[in-house]
């Protein structure tokens, strides 16, 4: 059979029509919507860039500069991209390590990965439980307060506390995914170098430092890449465990969105925060298609 172009189109027709419906017309119209007021959500009342400039400039809860630390959505989301990145990287990569050193290491990686196969709406449950400022309902209280004879700490009522113990959750959620990928880049690795290293005289962790995370660097990015994604486009969590509180002390870009959009009833304005979260996004998918394309450029 000769080859034929509107053959190949056919095929890819299906496909494009739910990429044009599901994918290229909503990023559109939001576009559009983020330059008007969103009424009724129609693109009727134009008001420019307000929505932007507002968020930058009137939004406490968005971005706010005006007291130390600076604190709103923008500054919960960078504090994710710094701890929940580099904690369920950095634990998946010392667990897929240790574990390929052990006897039992198909039983530690389904331990860790089991988080991973949790419905973040049944594990922000769950947490909340862990959290909960009653000792006799809160596993963390109860430890705080039975063995450390400490007071119940309200984990989650604490705007300075908050953050960190919804990042936690997220973290144990997210580390088994790391920790399976980076477990099978490391058996990707060719023994032999290793081998040679310690042969030289290396120790485990020179090996490891030297050796080892280098050659696992792509893999390292590919995980990292993800997980900088999914904090950016993080909601499920902090909207069962905490809904942006206490006083709106743990909003994220994603609950931002959400909370304008449908609870505030200003879908423009949330239009404009989707936005921001499309610019913010596409860095790291432009970074991903381009290695991929680099990988099959080099078969």
């Amino acid at each position: 059979m000769k080859n034929n172009p509107l053959l190949g189109w056919a095929f890819a027709l299906p496909a494009l029509i739910l990429i044009v419906l599901f994918l290229i017309y909503p990023t559109f119209r939001t576009i559009q919507m983020s330059f008007t007021t969103g009424a009724n959500f129609q693109t009727n009342e134009y008001v420019g860039l307000d929505n932007y400039v507002t968020l930058f400039t009137n939004d406490r809860y968005f971005f706010n500069v005006r007291e130390f630390p600076p604190s709103g959505a923008i500054f919960n989301t960078m504090l994710w991209l710094l701890l929940f990145t580099g904690g369920t990287v950095g634990f998946g990569l010392l667990i897929a390590v240790m574990a390929n050193a052990v006897r039992y290491e198909v039983l530690i990686k389904t331990i860790v990965f089991l988080p991973t196969a949790i419905s973040f709406t049944a594990a922000g449950i769950i947490w909340r439980f862990v959290y909960s400022p009653d000792p006799k309902v809160g596993v963390l209280n109860a430890i705080w307060v039975g063995i450390f004879g400490g007071e119940s700490v309200s984990w989650l009522g604490n705007v300075n506390m908050v953050n960190f113990a919804v990042i936690v959750a997220a973290i144990w959620l997210s580390t088994g995914f790391c920790t399976v990928i980076l477990s099978a880049g490391l058996k990707s690795l060719p023994a032999e170098v290793h081998e040679a290293a310690r042969v030289d005289g290396a120790t485990t962790l020179e090996v490891f430092a030297f050796i080892t995370v280098p050659m696992l660097w792509p893999t390292i990015l590919v995980v990292t890449t993800t997980m900088i994604i999914n904090v950016l486009k993080a909601f499920d969590l902090v909207f069962i465990m905490t809904q942006g509180g206490p006083r709106n002390a743990s909003r994220i870009i994603g609950f931002s969105m959400y909370q304008e959009m449908f609870n505030n009833n200003r879908p423009g304005y949330g239009s404009a925060i989707a936005v921001i979260m499309l610019i913010l996004v596409l860095p790291f998918v432009y970074f991903n298609i381009r290695r991929y394309r680099n990988e099959e450029a080099g078969r």
